[in-house]
């Protein structure tokens, strides 16, 4: 590893971590963020990340702030991010670590003068960081929760966990609740469903399908169906109502994400594609059943001990891309009966599961600060 003045966390008071941009990779990285949180009880560790992932932070016991990097928005373009800067200098951070591989991150933690920057020397940003970790072929092989470990530990940080844990209070959990009373949604028992996958159709299990899972898990199950994600999953949705009728509540695009992690921590069984709802349920303890098409369960599949994939290996997958050529061939081999069974083995832990427990909520120094 390239580097200066040694260990470069050494005597930081204020760290600041750029989150990656995307649910299931951020939610990924919160091994990363609990090491160093966990190593360095007493800094005041602060969050840089998008709006739609900030949630994921704000329950985190070592999280001391979120700050929402607002592009598109009022931090876009070259204006956007000069504005962002020197909204991060007068933080005074002692240093910036970059989750994201990209450039942008780079220089902005550049142009906010933090004197110590440090992430995988890639994309072209080796000049804007005082302590670059190389990347190379194995490295980049690894499950994406070890990648991001690995960076961490590059730069003397010992890993505290490898597992991704979620945490969610009471209040936010109240209201879920609340939210399923205004909706008539009664108390359950829950099953969620994400149909959505934003990277694309290649990884979409069918609406069709997912639509007669639910018509069958309520009928047989007798559980209401709890459908989540974006609001480019609301045709998907329709579908799935349209199959299932009244058990399936469609609540895609009219949640924010902690109101969703909320709702998804009330679930007792979780449905899914490759999504960062996927992560966010396991990370939850949800029992969860993960279909996998185009992408590599090895690489980014859920590590909870109640995650179970469906995924079938033709030879042409994993083939890492947005639109299949082979009209989804191996999502075509996935079948309901198969993905009902794997629900119903999961669903007796619904109630029995072991309930996720705050990391740090032993020490002392880490209880939550306001």
């Amino acid at each position: 590893m390239e580097k200066r003045n040694g260990n470069p966390f050494s005597g930081t008071k204020r760290i600041l971590i750029r989150s990656p941009n995307w649910v299931g990779d951020a939610v990924m990285s919160l091994p990363a963020v609990s090491s160093i949180c966990r190593e360095f009880p007493d800094a005041h560790v602060v969050i840089l990340a998008k709006p739609w992932v900030g949630d994921l932070f704000r329950e985190h016991p070592g999280i001391r702030k979120v700050i929402p990097y607002r592009s598109p928005g009022v931090h876009e373009g070259i204006r956007g991010r000069w504005r962002l800067s020197r909204e991060l200098k007068r933080e005074r951070f002692d240093i910036a670590l970059h989750l994201p591989n990209s450039l942008e991150s780079a220089l902005i933690s550049f142009l906010a003068g933090i004197p110590r920057r440090a992430g995988y020397n890639t994309d072209g940003r080796g000049i804007f960081l005082t302590h670059r970790v190389p990347v190379n072929g194995k490295v980049k092989q690894r499950h994406q929760v070890e990648y991001y470990l690995h960076l961490v530990q590059s730069l003397g940080i010992e890993a505290a966990q490898r597992v991704p844990y979620l945490q969610i209070s009471r209040e936010r959990i109240e209201e879920a609740k609340g939210i399923l009373q205004l909706l008539s949604a009664g108390s359950g028992p829950f099953v969620g469903i994400s149909p959505g996958a934003q990277y694309g159709s290649a990884k979409e299990w069918f609406p069709d399908r997912f639509g007669e899972l639910a018509r069958r898990i309520s009928g047989e199950m007798g559980a209401r169906l709890l459908i989540l994600g974006s609001a480019g999953d609301r045709k998907a949705a329709s579908r799935i109502g349209e199959i299932a009728g009244p058990a399936a509540l469609d609540l895609c695009g009219k949640t924010t994400l902690a109101q969703a992690l909320a709702l998804i921590s009330l679930c007792r069984v979780f449905v899914t594609n490759d999504s960062g709802l996927m992560h966010a349920a396991s990370a939850l303890s949800i029992p969860l059943v993960a279909i996998f098409g185009s992408t590599d369960p090895t690489r980014t599949g859920p590590l909870g001990g109640n995650s179970h994939v469906v995924h079938k290996p033709l030879p042409c997958a994993p083939c890492l891309k947005t639109e299949c050529p082979r009209n989804r061939e191996c999502m075509e081999a996935i079948t309901v009966e198969e993905v009902l069974g794997k629900v119903k083995e999961l669903w007796g832990l619904g109630d029995k599961r072991e309930k996720p427990i705050p990391k740090f909520e032993s020490d002392e120094s880490y209880v939550k600060r306001e």
